[in-house]
């Protein structure tokens, strides 16, 4: 059986990302794409089939001034509309700071939009100009699912792949 791109054999069966292999691919794929939901759509897509981890994979936009509404993902429902003041993803846009969290249920104020989330990674989106575009939300129904090294790995497929965003 053929290996799919951007995701690796790791011990034990499961499927996790080759960091790599990904940046090439989102990169061929985006290329001199400056749309902002073309390039969520994207890059949901290759994230949430790169990796069995990820178990609800997609991005929030900035819509409004502290305001984020659901774009586009992969997996079951998401919440549509989340406060900057408000759980995770909300703290992220707040802060524009990475949250790793180990376990969602010690998260004061985390919104729980899906029984099964059991950790969660959620970065960021900015373009060039620093603008705030939004988050990419990652949830795993694993406790204690990421690492820094994702969240390192991530941050910068985010920065090539928006920086002339609009």
């Amino acid at each position: 059986m053929g290996q799919k791109v951007g995701i690796a054999a790791s011990s034990g069966g499961n499927m996790q990302i080759d960091y790599d292999s990904l940046t090439a691919t989102v990169a061929a794929l985006t290329e001199g794409e400056t749309d902002a939901v073309a390039l969520m759509a994207t890059l949901a897509c290759e994230l949430h089939h790169a990796d069995d981890r990820f178990d609800w994979t997609g991005f929030y936009r900035v819509v409004a001034p502290d305001l984020l509404k659901i774009g586009p993902y992969q997996g079951g429902h998401g919440c549509l509309v989340i406060p900057f003041s408000r759980g995770i993803c909300g703290a992220a846009a707040r802060t524009r700071e990475i949250q790793l969290v180990a376990d969602v249920e010690a998260f004061p104020g985390h919104i729980a939009c899906s029984a099964s989330t059991r950790s969660e990674l959620v970065l960021p989106v900015t373009n060039g100009a620093g603008d705030l575009l939004g988050v990419l939300d990652i949830d795993s129904d694993r406790p204690d699912a990421f690492t820094e090294k994702d969240a390192a790995r991530l941050s910068a497929i985010l920065s090539d792949t928006f920086r002339h965003a609009r």
